[in-house]
């Protein structure tokens, strides 16, 4: 399997990408050249996906005022 360049795509195709990369690199039956290639493409489809994880842990949050004037994060209610 050759390296690709990582496009934006969904967070489980992404991940499901992210772990053939694993299985190619844990095999070591690939040469020196296209490993750091598939290397170079897990690191960027690791940063979209926490980039990812992130965005959706904020939208799963929302910003509430205390009673002494301070905002504060709060889960939202299901």
């Amino acid at each position: 399997m050759s390296a690709k360049k990582p496009t934006k795509q969904s967070f489980e195709a992404s991940l499901k990408r992210l772990e053939e990369i694993v299985e190619s690199l844990e095999g070591g039956d690939i040469p020196l050249d296209q490993a750091l290639g598939l290397y170079e493409e897990g690191l960027e489809l690791s940063k979209q996906c926490n980039e990812k994880l992130k965005a959706t842990e904020l939208r799963l949050k929302k910003l509430s005022k205390t009673v002494d004037g301070q905002f504060e994060l709060e889960d939202l209610d299901p």
